[in-house]
């Protein structure tokens, strides 16, 4: 049998509840015609699945969407076969079918990953769609130069510490944003950012401006809501911004307005200012970026310049547990459930995770 998480509602709630999500047992399926059968390994929990749900993309009954790293159990795909490593969206279920006929979402094409140039888990996370966002944004759209002050909201995050780092290695001075200090001394200690301030600090404008003596010359827009307030006026001349998240606003009763506010409360300072805003669309990036991305980051990986940390939840059954943590900022790192058994794990990976759960670190 094939354990599920299903979407039990459209959800009314501003954030997660129990009453979401309904775990079921259902046959496990047999692939078809070019499909394979691949068994869930790691899923990965992102802010954007919440929106989702909410707007009404994933309907009441449907298997929860969410992208995965898998193994092939059965295959009449050409090119693939058992045992392969492959990623996919199996989303929030023990097994599932991709090929012909099962959606792809519009750019989640599944691809083969090697264990051998990273750990599998990183195919949903810096080696993956979440690496190739904090890529696009901030490489491609923001184009740091050496020498600027590039800012980053939720910078412990999933795509924040990816975004933070790409800024480091193109040689600017580097700012997050985050909220505990266990989270901001991480931010600094741990991915070699020069600065980060609290968003729980009530003087968080005195901060950020403190920590930014020369303006903001690129920020990476994750969060919106009083972050965006500070950030807004610390803008210099010819600045960019990567519009990617707005998680402030995903428990909003007007989330689906979220953007318009935002662009609407920068307007005046982004013509005085001269600002180019861009609003980042991952999948527009994929034809194009998506094989030099994945050569520069592995490459970054193997080297040490990428640090990366995942929050890793053992079990299926966990899934909602760790979905309503992250939204409500209760995680620490890229959101992961652990779903089946990792037989690529060697004894080094296995001590790593259970001390810093840093990835790429030479340490």
């Amino acid at each position: 049998m094939n354990k599920q998480w299903l979407l039990a509602r459209t959800p009314p709630e501003r954030l997660p509840t129990d009453d979401d999500f309904n775990l079921v047992e259902t046959p496990i399926p047999e692939p078809g015609p070019n499909q394979m059968l691949t068994r869930t390994i790691y899923l990965s929990l992102d802010p954007y699945q919440w929106g989702r749900r909410r707007s009404g993309m994933e309907q009441p009954g449907e298997v929860c969407h969410g992208r995965t790293a898998s193994q092939v159990v059965r295959s009449n795909i050409p090119g693939y076969r058992e045992g392969d490593f492959v990623f996919n969206t199996n989303g929030w279920q023990e097994c599932g079918l991709s090929g012909e006929g099962i959606s792809v979402f519009g750019y989640m094409f599944p691809r083969k990953i090697d264990p051998a140039e990273a750990p599998i888990s990183t195919a949903v996370g810096v080696m993956g769609m979440l690496g190739l966002t904090a890529y696009s944004g901030m490489h491609l759209q923001c184009e740091p130069k050496a020498g600027e002050t590039v800012v980053v909201s939720a910078a412990s995050g999933g795509v924040g510490q990816i975004a933070g780092q790409i800024a480091k290695i193109l040689g600017c001075r580097v700012v997050g944003i985050a909220g505990i200090q266990e989270k901001c001394d991480f931010v600094t200690g741990v991915l070699g950012f020069d600065a980060c301030v609290s968003h729980h600090s009530e003087t968080l404008p005195e901060d950020l401006r403190a920590a930014c003596p020369s303006g903001i010359d690129a920020y990476f827009e994750n969060v919106g809501g009083k972050v965006f307030d500070a950030v807004l006026p610390l803008l210099n001349r010819q600045s960019r911004i990567s519009l990617c998240g707005l998680i402030a606003h995903y428990s909003s009763a007007v989330m689906d307005q979220a953007r318009d506010h935002w662009a609407a409360l920068g307007q005046p300072t982004f013509e005085q200012q001269n600002v180019q805003v861009h609003n980042l669309v991952v999948r527009e990036f994929v034809p194009d970026y998506q094989a030099r991305f994945l050569d520069e980051m592995g490459a970054w990986i193997r080297e040490g310049k990428i640090k990366y940390k995942e929050d890793l939840w053992p079990g299926l059954e966990q899934a909602p547990k760790a979905f309503k943590a992250m939204m409500e900022g209760g995680n620490f790192g890229k959101t992961l459930v652990g779903v089946g058994d990792d037989p690529t794990l060697d004894d080094a990976l296995k001590a790593r995770r259970a001390g810093t759960d840093v990835l790429g670190s030479s340490e």
